[in-house]
């Protein structure tokens, strides 16, 4: 994701934000300008980061573990999205190297771990009429957010 952000972000709309509004914390500046983009989106009628809340088996480790939604939002038509941001390299599998290194390892068990996540996201979305979707960089950028 290029340079590491982490901050505060401060909500406008108060009123849209369904959570503490005075806690709402991004991990890069492209979920920063996701926040924004609800924040002040007048076709979002609602929003919050991390305060849904997934349980999944992660394929890793056979366990439970609880997955925390980047972002939700509610348009004006009563669409609710649930929104998980990365870059477009952790959405694919890795590439299988000729020698196998730690770094590919780690690439992979993220991959799987990554893919329980959404696989629970789409099944706790498709129960509740809702959409789940990856946004990466591109569909970030071709909604006219401003990434660094």
């Amino acid at each position: 994701m290029g340079k590491y952000y982490k901050g505060k972000y401060t909500v406008k709309n108060k009123a849209k934000y369904k959570g503490d509004y005075k806690n709402v914390v991004y991990r890069s500046s492209w979920e920063r300008a996701m926040f924004r983009w609800c924040d002040e989106n007048p076709s979002v009628v609602a929003f919050n980061s991390e305060e849904v809340i997934i349980p999944y088996i992660c394929q890793t480790d056979n366990r439970q573990h609880r997955y925390f939604m980047d972002v939700y939002f509610k348009l004006t038509n009563g669409q609710e999205y649930l929104i998980e941001i990365k870059p477009r390299s952790q959405t694919l599998p890795p590439k299988t190297p000729k020698k196998r290194s730690k770094k590919y390892v780690t690439e992979a068990l993220t991959y799987i771990k990554n893919q329980s996540k959404w696989t629970a996201a789409q099944e706790y979305a498709n129960r509740r009429n809702m959409v789940f979707e990856v946004w990466d960089e591109h569909k970030l950028r071709s909604l006219g957010m401003k990434i660094l």
